[in-house]
């Protein structure tokens, strides 16, 4: 039970090509979080760099430093997964290797959720200091999931955010290869609120966020999360029978020379109808297998 933890909160940071800035957000974090009781997980998602390295060394220096090491690159969100399994804290919060979100700011996730009694608290900017592709496939990603989680179209979904402990002990339940820590969330929980923060430049090298990135994440979301594909088949398949029998109806009455069109999509649509009605079966089991919640008891 989440009276019963011991801990207020803790941190989880995915590292990946972190060696030259892990040491010093661990430092940070000692002490800007002094007046918590809080814990680090650093979780190295295979990084190519001295990132392990440092992170061992970390874990033997600082008592409240848990480290674990992935044995290749499985991506962020796999990542966070492996560090949300091992939380202790009333509240975990997010926060990427980079240094963009100062360490500071916290603060301000802490505070929200507990004077509002909130079960997640986004972070969002008044200038995001990314690059403008990452920019766009922020903006692309927030439309996505704005239609198929039934989010609040003004929620930024930013990588830096708390959630507490009863919801991660949800989201964990998934065991699926692909999760996405979103989508997750919005499964279990709409009590969901966002607080600005700010937003620096990267301390070192450059962002990992790539087109295939934005690509995979796209697929991710639109094919592991929703059955929305399956619902846009079944629809065309409808629409066009309704037509093929439009077309019948003009040629009965004339007004077109020839029916042979209306034959053609009316098997089209046949077939584009049987796929959406098996889909709509197969989508059932996929969702079943996902472990979609049948219920979420507060």
């Amino acid at each position: 039970m989440i009276n019963e933890k011991t801990k207020l909160l803790s941190v989880v940071i995915p590292v990946y090509k972190g060696a030259k800035t892990i040491a010093h957000l661990v430092e940070t974090l000692q002490v800007e979080l002094k007046q918590y009781d809080f814990e680090i997980i650093l979780v190295n998602d295979g990084s190519p760099d001295d990132s392990e390295k440092v992170c061992k060394i970390l874990e033997t220096q600082n008592s409240n430093l848990k480290f674990y090491s992935l044995r290749k690159n499985f991506g962020e969100f796999n990542a966070v997964m492996c560090g949300l399994n091992h939380v202790e804290g009333n509240y975990a919060v997010i926060i990427d290797d980079d240094f963009q979100n100062p360490p500071s700011e916290i603060i301000k996730l802490v505070e929200k959720a507990q004077s509002g009694n909130f079960d997640v608290v986004y972070s969002y900017y008044a200038e995001k200091k990314h690059h403008f592709f990452r920019n766009f496939g922020s903006w692309l990603v927030n439309r996505l999931t704005t239609s198929l989680l039934q989010k609040p179209a003004d929620l930024y979904l930013s990588s830096f955010k708390l959630i507490n402990f009863e919801v991660i002990q949800e989201i964990i339940k998934y065991k699926g290869p692909y999760p996405y820590i979103d989508a997750l969330i919005f499964r279990v929980t709409n009590n969901v609120d966002k607080i600005q923060v700010e937003h620096n430049a990267r301390m070192e090298g450059e962002s990992n966020y790539t087109l295939k990135r934005l690509i995979t994440l796209f697929m991710t979301i639109l094919f592991g999360y929703s059955i929305l594909p399956v619902r846009i088949i079944l629809s065309l398949g409808i629409a066009s029978l309704i037509l093929s029998i439009l077309l019948v109806i003009l040629y009965i009455l004339r007004i077109i020379p020839d029916w042979g069109i209306a034959i053609f999509i009316f098997f089209g649509g046949i077939q584009l109808t049987s796929l959406g009605i098996i889909g709509e079966y197969v989508s059932k089991a996929f969702l079943s297998q996902n472990q979609t919640p049948q219920f979420i008891e507060k």
